[in-house]
């Protein structure tokens, strides 16, 4: 697939430094439309449950639905930021941690205030035959799609773009469908902010062993 140049990434590096950008994304320097579109015919590439690629993936670039958008996304955070949940709240009980959920929250405010500035806003989307989802557990029908979102992430990643997932967005979903004049049968996924980000390159992160979250045989097996 002949596209634009791609950094010199070996697999585990992309699939290890592809981070959450919030802070670093550019928000002065336009995205092209082509090299969006290179990183969703690479999402497309992803299993899809019964190959029914019923993914739909609403692009928005224009200034207003982006300022608007960002207002719902504003919204939801103030009520997040405020709820025990929030992830610049957790583990206070550990001061390591803490200190690193801290700048998470610090680095998720900050998106919140510039999500409508930020040049590609990409909500991943799939069509269902009435648009309810069912009861009780939904992984099957979101199987279909969060493969394909990162796919597109990666993708993104290995073309010098940031990204970072999110879905607070969600809680006005359907204000934002009436906004984007998504039909009824189209539930949506997430909200991809996407741009270049400033900087050199991203490291691994911090993460717990792998030690103290395997389970072999059983949630009692040995690790």
């Amino acid at each position: 697939m002949a596209g634009m140049t791609t950094l010199p990434l070996a697999p585990d590096e992309l699939l290890t430094t592809t981070r959450s950008v919030r802070k670093r994304l550019d928000l002065d320097r336009p995205v092209p439309m082509e090299l969006v579109k290179e990183c969703l015919r690479i999402a497309l590439q992803a299993p899809s449950g019964g190959n029914q690629q019923n993914w739909r993936w609403v692009v928005v670039t224009d200034p207003h639905l982006k300022e608007r958008i960002g207002e719902y996304y504003r919204r939801s955070f103030t009520a997040y930021a405020a709820s025990k949940s929030f992830a610049g709240a957790l583990f206070q009980d550990d001061p390591a941690r803490a200190e690193v959920q801290r700048r998470v929250g610090a680095s998720a405010a900050y998106l919140a205030e510039v999500m409508g500035r930020v040049p590609v806003l990409l909500i991943p989307c799939l069509e269902l035959p009435d648009g309810r989802l069912g009861e009780g557990n939904q992984a099957g029908v979101w199987g279909s799609l969060l493969p394909a979102v990162w796919s597109y992430m990666l993708a993104a990643r290995a073309r010098g773009l940031g990204t970072a997932w999110t879905s607070l967005h969600l809680r006005y979903e359907q204000q934002i469908a009436e906004l984007l004049g998504l039909p009824p049968q189209v539930r949506q996924g997430a909200l991809i902010p996407t741009a270049y980000y400033t900087g050199e390159t991203f490291r691994p992160a911090p993460r717990r062993p792998l030690e103290e979250v395997l389970h072999v045989n059983g949630w009692q097996g040995e690790s």
